[in-house]
């Protein structure tokens, strides 16, 4: 029986001996490894490190698909607005204002002022093509008509903004995926340093190189996302203004006809 036991602890000891061996030698390997170029160090890195480096990856794919696309539809929005304000000075009243637009693309003013003009008309049929009429909307009337103004508004604001919080999300995102691998780098420095049992430059710096790639990449992914997203909303807030203005406007110019 003693030899038994004997024999058994003498295996387990060796196991352990090896699991510790290839460990070290494993932790020696990678120390070892010369690293020429970050394409070096991001191919060699740990498994972690790759999941990361792969996610921010893909965040800065989406950015970039969403900062293009918003950067082109809000030029055609301010080129379709300068349009209908064109439209707008050259019209003289709301009538042929209603015909001008119908050679105009679609916009977001287009879209209000034919919001605006299709409730006026349900509330006070055949009022535009009367010159003048003598009587005019209730103050229960003039307020549902600002309501559909103001839903109108609301929509256009939300369509215009679509896309937006996503920038807003993977710029506060990927600096924490940076640092989060990060921090997994350098967890895995010391513990080749207690494996190795010395703290020699050579065994740490590629854990350290390793980990540092990670926040580089979340910044390089956060800060043009974060940069966007502030000049969109930025753009988006001004746009909102001149629409609430039109908005005023419209029901300004129907008073001034004698259509209130």
């Amino acid at each position: 029986m003693a030899g038994i036991g004997a024999g058994a602890g003498i295996g387990t000891g060796a196991g352990a001996g090896a699991g510790i061996a290839g460990s070290v030698g494993i932790l020696q390997d990678l120390s070892a490894r010369v690293i020429d170029s970050p394409i070096d160090m991001i191919l060699g890195a740990t498994l972690p490190t790759k999941i990361i480096l792969t996610v921010l990856a893909a965040f800065s794919l989406v950015s970039w698909i969403l900062i293009i696309w918003k950067f082109r539809e809000l030029r055609a929005v301010n080129a379709r607005a300068d349009d209908f304000v064109f439209a707008m000075a050259g019209a003289n009243g709301l009538v042929r204002l209603n015909d001008a637009l119908a050679e105009l693309d679609d916009s977001p003013f287009r879209r209000v002022f034919r919001e605006g003009i299709a409730f006026f008309s349900e509330l006070r049929p055949g009022a535009l093509d009367a010159a003048h009429v003598g009587e005019g909307l209730s103050p229960t009337q003039l307020e549902a008509l600002w309501l559909v103004l103001e839903k109108s508004l609301s929509e256009e604001k939300d369509e215009l903004a679509h896309g937006l919080p996503w920038l807003a999300i993977i710029g506060s995102v990927s600096p924490l995926l940076g640092l989060m691998g990060t921090v997994v780098g350098v967890m895995n420095s010391f513990i080749g340093i207690t494996s190795q049992g010395s703290a020699n430059i050579a065994a740490v710096a590629p854990g350290i190189a390793e980990a540092l790639t990670t926040t580089v990449a979340g910044l390089a992914v956060a800060i043009p996302a974060v940069i966007a997203y502030n000049h969109y909303a930025s753009r988006l807030r001004l746009f909102v203004g001149e629409l609430e203005g039109f908005a005023s406007e419209f029901v300004g110019t129907l008073a001034r006809e004698g259509r209130l």
